[in-house]
């Protein structure tokens, strides 16, 4: 992981149960809170995120779901938890039912990104702090109902625009669809900035 960054292992056939038992192996699981399913609706633990279309009894939600509206937000190039204080370390995606057409998963490596960067503008974002929400992604889709809970839950968290790792050094950027402004900018630029 840490030279490549992402790491694919084909034709693994994990049941739920055996998903969590592997990912125990790298370090404690974070809870699944970056949904709007309430404990009650959950098709799955709370330590799968679950980021299905479908219903607690596999059925596909409605095209007016609010649990289906939010879910959308997934579709946006993100970096998983960023909105949260302490982000997830790794994260592990593995499909139970593929699509025919659709459903793909990108990865970008953020460390070429910002090795790409002119050196001016790594002076420049050095030591910038962006901030992230669920709430920000999913305003650029035009969702906006949340409960004050919601709101509360997930509340903007400061992030470095630029993060090193811990055991190789490289640089990297750190920004996606949760990034909604920069600190000390303002907030027409530092939109622009942080979504584009």
């Amino acid at each position: 992981m840490d030279r490549f960054g992402v790491l694919v292992f084909h034709d693994q056939h994990f049941d739920d149960d055996q998903q969590i038992s592997f990912s125990r192996q790298l370090g404690m699981l974070e809870e699944a809170t970056g949904d709007i399913m309430s404990e009650k609706d959950r098709r799955l633990s709370m330590d799968l995120n679950d980021i299905s279309n479908l219903d607690k009894n596999g059925e596909l939600l409605p095209r007016d779901d609010r649990r289906r509206l939010f879910g959308l937000g997934n579709l946006l190039w993100h970096s998983d938890s960023s909105f949260k204080e302490v982000p997830a370390k790794y994260s592990m995606l593995s499909a139970r039912k593929i699509p025919l057409a659709g459903g793909n998963t990108e990865f970008a490596d953020m460390r070429a990104a910002y090795d790409a960067l002119d050196d001016a503008t790594k002076t420049e974002v050095h030591d910038l702090i962006c901030l992230h929400s669920q709430i920000f992604s999913r305003g650029v889709l035009g969702f906006d109902d949340f409960t004050d809970a919601e709101r509360a839950k997930w509340a903007p968290v400061r992030q470095r625009l630029v993060r090193r790792h811990p055991n190789t050094g490289r640089l990297s950027l750190y920004l996606a669809s949760h990034a909604g402004g920069i600190e000390g900018w303002p907030m027409p630029e530092r939109g622009l900035s942080c979504v584009t």
